[in-house]
């Protein structure tokens, strides 16, 4: 299957301490289904970005400028 990837992954520390790269849409959603601290509205907006980026309906730019809002958001550094 052929995954759609950011031009930049992003290195994100999480609240346990780990590192994790994420490299696209399909691998934020899956962080911020499984490692997400705090669900607010940058947060659903960036689940709903990575969505459509993985539909063809949004940009994975797109997508990837509204996952570090969401981590901001979420007090997690995103370099």
């Amino acid at each position: 299957m052929y995954q759609i990837i950011w031009n930049q992954p992003i290195e994100l520390d999480l609240v346990t301490g780990d590192v994790r790269t994420v490299k696209g849409p399909s691998d934020a959603l899956a962080c911020l289904a499984d490692h997400w601290p705090r669900r607010g509205p940058s947060y659903v907006a960036a689940r709903s970005a990575c969505r459509a980026a993985i539909d063809g309906r949004r940009t994975v730019e797109e997508a990837r400028s509204l996952f570090i809002s969401a981590a901001r958001e979420a007090e997690l550094k995103a370099h």
